[in-house]
């Protein structure tokens, strides 16, 4: 293996590291994919990392232990025995719960990942993106995003020091929608494109026609794409279309998932990232390097929460649904003119004219008490937006709606009470 991180760059830049038979032994097959690496990864020292005697495993049922790292825990603690305490596998996850997370994905966006290459559980979908920035994204690569988006996208990329360009989108029907050839010229260069399907905070979902769209331009760009699908438990029709599946994005596709948004499991915080295995190899180097080894009992509940909960879910999907359909009535009964959402359990609501989302929502919440999310983190255009989640109990949705409903009465926004507060 080349020591060097300068002959590293020099062959990984210029396309001559898949004519070094060494090199190409060790890779594996990834030559290929060194141009996406970033120069962090570059310089991470793989073969000491690849070491078996790094972290050594045992694995046969008479065999005994004494290279552990920390003492075992006999503590009696008031948890169903299900949930023992156990040495974490690897700091790829738990198998079991990686078995499960591939067919899972397999049958919902249809490619089949090895859960042994491409699937890696992270600390929750925050965990699974910053582990992928640090393998591709070098100060200065362009990274494309869409506007609105999660500020966790801008945050991070920002870190990292990435040139971002935002591409504007609005909803129509639920779907979200942008201008082509706006996105067809943000994407030149780009190294990687960054989207959530569904939308975070507008709740809207990618049309197939254009997801069809972006593998090719994905594609035609030779960019990674990274799609976080955190919230795809909750749309309110089947997708018609699926990224991952896609002839042009098949093979740069990196999806992550959060249990906190797909399950409400928000206190475990367990997330899972899947892709080829070039992809998730260097995403899973970054995690050894910078937070290994998610919590064996969190793995063991969420592993429990795929096995036991599809009844749940579809469940609270439906409830999920009217709450939709009855909050999006009764904000536009107040005024407001939320955007059509058909996932997620967010509205992106423009303020009042005159008003920004951020003296709106201060004014909501010191007047009655009612937190909503000003727009600006969200997206440069945000500043007269609010994001009003209604993923709370249903009582404290309808107090919480007919406070906003008199505040705006009082704001003079709306013309009268009578129409826009509901008995509780």
């Amino acid at each position: 293996m080349i020591e060097s991180f300068f002959w590293r760059k020099v062959l990984a830049r210029t396309g001559l590291a898949r004519y070094v038979p060494s090199l190409k032994r060790v890779l594996d097959g990834a030559e290929a994919y060194l141009p996406y690496y970033s120069d962090r990864m570059l310089a991470a020292p793989l073969g000491a990392l690849q070491d078996a005697a790094l972290l050594p495993t045992i694995r046969t049922p008479d065999s005994i232990d004494l290279a552990l790292g920390s003492p075992r825990c006999d503590l009696h603690l008031s948890l169903p025995r299900a949930y023992h305490d156990r040495r974490p596998e690897s700091a790829w996850g738990d198998s079991e719960l990686r078995e499960e997370l591939a067919a899972r994905f397999h049958r919902d966006h249809g490619p089949n990942p090895d859960p042994a290459e491409e699937v890696l559980v992270t600390h929750g979908a925050t965990g699974a993106f910053a582990a992928a920035l640090d393998a591709f994204i070098n100060p200065g690569d362009r990274v494309v995003l869409f506007d609105p988006t999660s500020p966790l996208f801008a945050l991070g990329l920002s870190h990292r020091r990435a040139a971002i360009v935002q591409v504007p989108t609005w909803s129509e029907k639920g779907s979200v929608r942008f201008a082509m050839d706006v996105f067809a010229k943000a994407m030149r260069g780009a190294k990687m494109l960054v989207l959530a399907d569904p939308a975070n905070p507008t709740g809207g979902v990618f049309a197939a026609e254009d997801l069809e769209q972006i593998a090719f331009w994905a594609r035609k760009t030779d960019a990674i794409i990274f799609q976080d699908a955190s919230f795809d438990h909750w749309r309110a029709e089947p997708a018609r279309a699926r990224l991952a599946a896609l002839p042009h994005a098949e093979g740069r596709t990196l999806t992550c998932g959060s249990f906190a948004k797909s399950h409400g499991l928000s206190a475990i915080r367990v997330g899972w990232l899947t892709g080829h295995r070039h992809l998730v190899r260097p995403c899973a180097l970054a995690v050894t390097l910078s937070a290994p080894f998610v919590s064996p009992l969190c793995q063991q509940v969420a592993l429990t929460a795929l096995r036991s909960g599809d009844e749940t879910l579809a469940s609270a999907r439906k409830d999920m649904n009217d709450r939709r359909e009855y909050v999006g009535e009764r904000l536009r009964a107040m005024g407001l003119s939320p955007w059509p959402a058909a996932a997620g359990y967010f509205f992106w609501i423009p303020v009042p004219a005159g008003d920004t989302g951020r003296s709106f929502a201060q004014r909501l919440l010191s007047e009655t008490g009612v937190l909503v999310n000003p727009g600006e983190p969200f997206s440069p255009t945000g500043s007269r937006f609010i994001r009003l989640s209604f993923a709370t109990d249903e009582g404290r949705l309808r107090t919480g709606l007919n406070r906003l409903a008199e505040f705006l009465v009082g704001e003079n926004h709306v013309p009268s009470r009578e129409l826009c507060v509901v008995s509780e």
